[in-house]
């Protein structure tokens, strides 16, 4: 051959398959392949295979291990004359390396391939048994195994069995070899196994005749005493011949292992008995079991041992499995299962999960399982152990829709049948779709995608979860509107009795009503009617992950009702990606949002992606801007604020819905990690508005009054949880006012005007209307309730310099000019940084004395019947706890350390950790105590709609405000602990820093 010319076997090599050609032509040319090399029936068939590198190595191999010429000349006579065994050989070596590993160990299992008769296509438990006969140890048995499982991969690679016989047949054989297995164990101990009957209950896929390649056998054991055997000598053998079972399996031999024997399903877990008698188990079910346990005993299958005992255990236990949903704590045990639990898949793996993933095999199985027990109750077709035919049922009848059922089976298929493959290259157990490139060309190849395999594998995959994705919500939700849609004469549809009972198991606490909302909103044949048909599968799915679905669906029709004829409604929640979740989120987290989106639903376009302004909050600037120019075209000062508060009202719903999302997460981006940036944006966002309401709103009064100029200079001092830009939703306004007469102007009428002012303000503020009123509260000024509401600079600079308390030093910490005049405020600001920031520091009878008001205020203020340690506000380790330290180290040491003179709790927690006077343990205690309380009050507003420092009784509203915070269904009860435990160790560190000496 020419230099530099390839040769045209390497150029055949390459248009067959063979990515490394010149080994492949190697061995071609070696001795093994001689008589054969040239035929064309060899090339063709092993460039039909998924890796024909793989292939042609395994065969070689196998040629090699020949035990003589003549076995060899019949191996390769058959192999190049009989084309199923050709197809069936070379498929298997192109699809596992490890079954080549075990033929080039055992070369002489080629022939178990030869046979092609029809009994053979699809054996059964029974041919199985026939092919383990033999074995009469735990390696010679791994050996028949491997041998039949030979015979499984072959059919599967030639495609003379899909996924789901194939699946059915991998279920076979482990029946076939537990019950080789067990006798195998009854051989070693004839008088255990005389003492006992011993059944053996196959669970998960080997129950449901759906086995993988390589996975857990799940089982769970039960026994009854033999004749004349006591209970406890019958329990203890059969306890020795289970264990012995599951080492023959799951041991590890010179033949490696089978697949290990799994019985942690069993009651209680590892930590209940191997081995329980059939009354022990039915005692456990009746009274322990959770939700989960019944599901698992939808697959559970009678397969070896005693098989009156099993079936006996399936008849005992199988009523068991159709009543679960009838149990107190299905519906938080189904909310809890229905959220996807991927906490421990790696984040590097979890695109690559196939079982765990988004859109996983999982999600099908889940969907199934939990439309099963709520509808098998009644509907006996429905009681299959295994998925694709449990879903066929379902569609037959009409409890899934039957296109949804066609393209999840599809999906389901696809999804089975990369996984089985992806297992059978190594026999290891995966569900992890390979990076490699080689390895996906491989897997491509064996699923018979051929043009580009690495490229078309990862398309159709993709594909594939997304309509699993797509459709493991809808496939609860759509056949419930189709129920009550009444289109598609003839369909098979969901009927009212079963309607009403998959929305109580999904969590809706009256489901006659929520099914009057569906008929209500989907009926009919307009086009609004077929978009909400789109979108209420969806929607509904979100609405059951809340605490209160039936507040979400009714808030939802309420919207639709006010939008439902304006254009860019429906549009919106249709096109826009966010805006549909959003809303779903917003109507089904309480009261609050859902209050002030129903006295102005145009603000529903605040949740889009598009020109709504998103979520994210406005600032202070923008705000007063809007604000002040809606008061300038307003005729009168009541107009002017009934702008200024319409403002507001959509303000706050854009920052509480910014909130609840931010909480919740979505499907597109997970729940705000950082609880303190959503307490921080909260409480500047509202602090904000607040500041530019009342600028609006001083505007407003003070054009009406006198026009342009008021006699006199007013600012408006923020204090408290305002001035410290902390305002929560239910937060009254705490202020100062402070004037100053204009040059020239009686002291008298400036005052009068002030007072004016302020009175108008108020007034206008609080004047019923659809918007939330807004309280200004001026109670920390002078002489408290029995002082001037507004005094001048030189009052408030001759009332301290005299009068002044340490209290109200304390209070002057929060203190922030927040509107009205700059100049003004700033000056106020100079005059009080003397009394907040002493300049020797707080004096010792000071101290004691803001220790005693503390004491005071924790003895005489908390609510009667209250329990201290879930108040947010003056309970142990609480707000006041907090705040109350923070602020004794600010008088303290703010005249030395810059960083502590700041209106911000937090932002004095890190400078007095900067500073060196808390250690970082202490200021991160303080800081998670004070911002989960923070977080508890807001979620109380959100949820109640009115402010409140406790948590509510309330199961469903409690629930509510542990979802805000992370917390799923039925863990309302971690969330108290959890608070109890952050405020417990937060007390510590106060009683340490703010009472010792």
């Amino acid at each position: 051959m020419t230099p530099g010319r390839r040769s045209s076997t390497f150029t055949r090599l390459l248009r067959h398959g063979f990515t490394d050609p010149s080994a492949a032509e190697r061995l071609l040319d070696g001795p093994e392949l001689t008589a054969v090399r040239n035929d064309p029936v060899l090339l063709e068939a092993l460039g039909a295979t998924a890796d024909p590198d793989l292939a042609l190595h395994g065969l070689v191999r196998l040629l090699e291990a020949q035990p003589s010429p003549t076995t060899r000349r019949e191996l390769l006579d058959t192999l190049i004359a009989a084309k199923p065994l050709r197809d069936r050989l070379l498929g298997v070596l192109g699809a596992s390396a490890a079954l080549a590993d075990h033929l080039a160990r055992h070369p002489g299992d080629w022939r178990a391939l030869v046979t092609y008769e029809p009994h053979d296509l699809h054996p059964g438990v029974i041919e199985f048994e026939q092919c383990l006969a033999d074995a009469t140890d735990p390696v010679s048995l791994r050996v028949a195994y491997r041998r039949c499982l030979l015979s499984i991969a072959a059919r599967d690679v030639c495609g003379t069995t899909d996924v789901a016989e194939t699946a059915a047949e991998l279920a076979d054989l482990a029946t076939a070899t537990l019950r080789t297995a067990l006798s195998l164990a009854e051989r070693a101990a004839p008088e255990d196994a005389a003492a006992c009957r011993l059944a053996v209950i196959a669970m998960g896929k080997c129950g449901g005749h759906e086995l993988n390649y390589v996975s857990d056998v799940d089982v769970i054991f039960v026994a009854e005493p033999a004749e004349d055997t006591p209970e406890h000598t019958a329990l203890r053998s059969a306890t020795k011949l289970a264990s012995h079972l599951m080492r023959i399996c799951s041991e590890t031999t010179v033949e490696g292992s089978i697949w290990p024997v799994d019985a942690n399903l069993r009651p209680e877990g590892r930590n209940g008995p191997l081995v329980r008698t059939l009354s022990s188990h039915l005692a456990y079910y009746q009274r322990w079991a959770k939700t989960w346990e019944f599901q698992a005993l939808l697959k559970a299958r009678p397969v070896a041992g005693d098989t009156a005992l099993g079936e006996a255990y399936v008849d005992a236990l199988g009523p068991l499995v159709w009543q679960a949903a009838e149990r107190e704590n299905f519906v938080p045990d189904v909310q809890k299962m229905r959220r996807r639990v991927v906490e421990n898949i790696p984040a590097a793996e979890i695109d690559r999960e196939l079982k765990l993933g988004p859109g996983g095999l999982r999600d099908v199985e889940f969907a199934v399982q939990l439309l099963q027990l709520v509808h098998g109750r009644t509907d006996l077709a429905l009681r299959s152990g295994t998925t694709l035919d449990a879903l066929q049922a379902l569609a037959a009848g009409g409890y899934v829709g039957r296109e949804d059922a066609a393209r999840l089976d599809e999906a389901y298929r696809f999804l089975r049948s990369m996984e089985h493959r992806i297992q059978l290259y190594r026999l290891r157990r995966t569900h992890l779709v390979p990076e490699a490139e080689p390895d996906q060309r491989r897997l491509g190849r064996s699923l018979g995608l051929r043009t580009d395999p690495v490229a078309e594998l990862n398309r159709e995959w993709k594909r594939h979860t997304g309509v699993v994705r797509r459709l493991h919500e809808k496939l609860f939700y759509r056949p419930l509107l189709d129920a009550v849609a009444q289109l598609a004469p003839g369909e098979a549809r969901l009927r009212p009795e079963a309607a009403r009972a998959r929305l109580e198991a999904l969590g809706y606490a009256d489901p006659a009503a929520a099914l009057r909302h569906l008929e209500a909103l989907a009926s009919g044949v307009t086009r609004k009617a077929a978009i909400q048909r789109t979108l209420l599968p969806v929607l509904l799915g979100w609405f059951a992950d809340s605490a209160d679905p039936d507040a979400g669906l009714l808030n939802f029709r309420k919207v639709s009702d006010a939008l439902g004829k304006t254009p860019w409604y429906l549009r919106l929640l249709r096109d826009e990606g966010a805006a549909a979740e959003n809303l779903a989120r917003v109507l089904s987290a309480g009261r609050l949002a859902p209050d002030l989106l129903m006295r102005a639903p145009e603000a529903v376009a605040l949740l889009g992606d598009g020109d709504g302004g998103g979520l994210a909050p406005r600032q202070r600037a923008a705000l007063e801007q809007e604000i002040l120019a809606a008061v300038g075209r307003a005729d009168n000062a009541a107009q002017g604020v009934t702008a200024a508060r319409g403002v507001r009202r959509r303000e706050l719903f854009r920052i509480a819905a910014a909130d609840i999302v931010g909480s919740y997460g979505t499907e597109a981006s997970p729940a705000e990690a950082d609880q303190g940036a959503l307490v921080d944006r909260v409480g500047a966002a509202v602090s904000d508005l607040t500041a530019a309401t009342l600028a609006g709103t001083l505007r407003a009064v003070v054009r009406d009054g006198w026009g342009d100029t008021l006699p006199t200079r007013f600012a408006i001092i923020g204090m408290g949880r305002f001035g410290g830009h902390e305002l929560g939703y239910g937060s009254d306004a705490d202020v100062l006012f402070v004037h100053e007469p204009q040059d020239g102007v009686d002291e008298h009428e400036a005052s009068a005007a002030a007072n004016k002012v302020v009175a108008e303000m108020r007034r206008l503020l609080q004047l019923p209307s659809a918007d939330p009123p807004l309280l200004i509260d001026a109670d920390l000024r002078p002489e408290g309730k029995s002082g001037p509401l507004v005094r001048t600079l030189k009052s408030y600079e001759a009332y301290y310099r005299r009068w002044s308390l340490v209290w109200e030093s304390q209070a002057l910490l929060r203190a922030e000019p927040v509107a009205g005049d700059e100049d003004l405020g700033r000056r106020f600001t100079e005059l009080i940084d003397p009394l907040r920031y002493p300049r020797q520091g707080l004096p010792e009878d000071a101290v004691r004395e803001i220790r005693r008001l503390k004491a005071r205020m924790e003895s005489e203020r908390l609510p009667r019947g209250a329990d201290p340690r879930l108040h947010t506000k003056l309970g142990p380790g609480g707000l006041s706890d907090v705040e109350w330290t923070v602020q004794l180290l600010q008088l303290r040491h703010g005249h030395r350390v810059p960083g502590l003179r700041t209106t911000r709790t937090r932002q004095a927690l890190a400078a007095a950790r900067e500073a060196g006077l808390l250690t970082g343990e202490d200021t991160e205690i303080l800081d998670e105590a004070w911002v989960l309380a923070t977080r508890v009050r807001n979620a109380v507003m959100l949820v109640r709609g009115r402010a409140g420092d406790t948590f509510p009784t309330a199961p469903r509203e409690l629930a509510a405000v542990g979802r805000y915070l992370g917390y799923g269904a039925g863990h309302a009860g971690d969330m108290l602990d959890a608070y109890r435990r952050t405020t417990r160790r937060a007390r510590t560190v106060v009683e340490e820093l703010f009472y010792a000496d």
